[in-house]
């Protein structure tokens, strides 16, 4: 499983991913086979993904652009087994999710899955460390443990001066930095992220993008992201663009495209 080791120095404290020890799958840690998903709205059935397969590697930052509406969160919510799909099967490293029971889906997506949202979804009543350190405590890992795998997390992305503070402290920057500590403290092997700029001005936006890239992909990690800005496709490996229930590679993403299966 994914896991890691904290370095101390005098001045910072610097967390180091270690090898994966799951399937270590790099040529579908994301597998998406003959997904399909349909909602019925006033009696008539609407197709939001039509058959799609695709595979992601290891460490790839994907983007999913597309109009409101059009399937991107949907798509991002089949991949974190928040939702299932019609037909067809969602893997992770080799795992297929859609064939887990609910209890063994959630366990899993809260080990080897991280989660960033665009409302960022931070607890109003828990401090910056306490909202970074819950995702561990549900898992039942030792307080002590917690704490400080949380309070390296915030030093790395710069609030190691806020742990004490509640959100409403915090301006929205700095709240969205929290919310991409919580979702890493468990050392997932997939991040996704909802429009995770889309509340933030431009520089501040450009901030949180470069932290999740260091964060992530730089670290072995997949970061798929949802987004309306076609900034973001400058720094992704790969590009999609959701139409008409279809994914649709962006040959102007800078990489080489997924592999269709």
């Amino acid at each position: 499983m994914p896991c890691a080791f904290i370095q101390r120095s005098n001045s910072s404290t610097i967390i180091h991913p270690v090898a994966n020890q799951t399937t270590n799958n790099c040529a579908g840690v994301i597998k998406l086979d003959h997904v399909t998903k349909t909602y019925e709205e006033g009696g008539v059935q609407r197709v939001v993904l039509n058959d799609v397969s695709i595979e992601f590697g290891c460490g790839e930052f994907t983007v999913l652009l597309g109009k409101s509406g059009s399937g991107k969160s949907t798509l991002l919510n089949l991949i974190g087994g928040i939702d299932a799909p019609t037909s067809g099967d969602v893997w992770i490293d080799g795992q297929a999710i859609t064939r887990m029971s609910d209890t063994e889906r959630t366990l899993f997506r809260r080990r080897y899955i991280g989660f960033v949202f665009q409302a960022f979804n931070l607890i109003p009543t828990l401090s910056v460390r306490e909202n970074v350190m819950l995702p561990l405590e549900l898992g039942g890992r030792p307080s002590a443990d917690v704490r400080r795998r949380a309070e390296a997390l915030l030093e790395q992305v710069g609030l190691a001066h806020r742990m004490d503070a509640f959100p409403d402290r915090l301006s929205g920057g700095e709240q969205q930095r929290v919310a991409i500590a919580r979702a890493l403290i468990n050392d997932p092997l997939v991040v996704l992220a909802d429009e995770p700029t889309g509340n933030l001005d431009y520089d501040t936006g450009k901030l949180v993008l470069d932290l999740l890239d260091t964060l992530t992909r730089q670290a072995g990690k997949n970061l798929v992201m949802v987004t309306h800005s076609e900034e973001v496709v400058g720094v992704a490996d790969r590009v999609f663009r959701l139409r008409d229930g279809k994914l649709v590679e962006d040959h102007l993403a800078p990489h080489q495209p997924a592999v269709s299966v």
